[in-house]
């Protein structure tokens, strides 16, 4: 999953069915030159920014294999259903959706604007820079839950995004599953986490709202990436997005008072705008859900590429593991718990225990690196 922004040396030229494809929908003459540039960032899909003359644009393809070391399959119809996503984010929240240009189901592609970074830089860029903005994380939860709201109870939506079988490729077992094999202690927990997420059919949800994926506009924060869109559980999104957040307070120490008040302003922002059921309920399936997701950044199929230290994924696992047993109630109890947890920011080893109970009730030492599943960021 990628950024429409996050340019990277110029590859090789792409395949002539993706220059058809910009000619058919006459984004682009024929015989006109265009220059294609891999664009970073993703491990799902394809993606390039296209100069042509006086302009340029983004093509997206999807791909059936994913870029990680495990193997992860996915249906490329995903493709659909993020340009189904865009469009509907487009009507509530225009500001908050690149321009969308064409669409071909068939190939599963399609054109949107390209966002040029000097103007909508990266969430993700900033975060881990140490530029920490309270307002912005307060804004996304405001949009999130903006989107949730317009969604929730529309039956045809529901029709239109019954795409349980992609989420379940994406999301449930990649992440939730997984990690349940990764740690059979805890399987039962996060095999209950799972069923009851699948089950759980509400509004539409974007399934990777992560600070990578979130442009910061001039206007409103930017949602990219919307491949795993999902008529489910509006829950996922935001344990998902307050995950990231807890995770950087490992890497960015010095901004670590900062990123606990974002994931606790985002969380806040986002509750304000549920009114599609009692916002505890929906709070309580977060706040069950979050410390599985920390657990699935380190042992799931995409673990963080940034948690290189092996302190740190011990941490993440021991702390992740207290929180599932315990099923705390709120995010803010889930904060509080991280934030209590968390050694001193100065990251000396001094700070750190010399050795943790393992997820799984046994004991590790620092040299414990969990299941080798390589370093992705999806």
């Amino acid at each position: 999953m990628s950024s429409p922004s996050a340019q990277v040396s110029p590859g090789a030229v792409p395949d002539t069915a993706l220059t058809d494809f910009l000619i058919a929908h006459s984004l682009a003459e024929p015989g006109e030159p265009a220059h294609w540039t891999p664009l970073a960032g993703g491990v799902s899909s394809d993606l390039w920014r296209v100069d042509l003359p006086g302009r340029s644009l983004c093509v997206k393809r999807a791909l059936a294999k994913l870029k990680v070391a495990a193997d992860w399959q996915a249906p490329v119809s995903r493709n659909a259903s993020e340009w189904a996503w865009m469009r509907f984010a487009s009507r509530h929240r225009p500001d908050s959706v690149p321009q969308l240009l064409a669409h071909d189901p068939a190939a599963g592609l399609f054109a949107m604007a390209y966002l040029r970074p000097e103007r909508y830089p990266m969430w993700k860029a900033q975060l881990l820079g140490g530029e920490v903005r309270v307002a912005t994380a307060a804004a996304v939860g405001e949009l999130l839950g903006h989107v949730h709201a317009a969604s929730a109870g529309d039956a045809a939506l529901a029709e239109e995004f019954a795409t349980d079988d992609t989420f379940h490729a994406l999301r449930i077992e990649p992440y939730l599953l997984a990690t349940a094999a990764a740690h059979p202690g805890l399987a039962p927990v996060l095999q209950g986490l799972a069923d009851r997420t699948a089950a759980t059919h509400l509004a539409l949800v974007h399934g990777d709202v992560s600070p990578k994926n979130i442009l910061v506009g001039p206007v409103a924060p930017v949602l990219l990436d919307a491949e795993c869109a999902w008529y489910g559980d509006p829950a996922f999104d935001l344990a998902f997005c307050v995950n990231h957040l807890l995770l950087k307070t490992l890497v960015v120490p010095g901004r670590r008072a900062e990123l606990l008040r974002s994931a606790r302003a985002l969380a806040e922002a986002y509750l304000r705008r549920v009114d599609w059921e009692p916002p505890g309920a929906l709070e309580e399936r977060a706040a069950t859900l979050l410390p599985a997701l920390l657990l699935a950044r380190v042992d799931g199929k995409s673990p963080v590429e940034y948690l290189t230290d092996d302190r740190h994924r011990l941490f993440v696992r021991t702390v992740a593991a207290a929180l599932l047993r315990a099923s705390v109630p709120t995010t803010a109890d889930v904060v509080a718990a991280w934030e209590a947890a968390l050694p001193d920011p100065s990251g000396s080893a001094e700070a750190w225990p010399d050795l943790f109970d393992g997820a799984d009730g046994s004991h590790r030492s620092h040299g414990s690196d969990g299941p080798d599943r390589g370093e992705t960021d999806a």
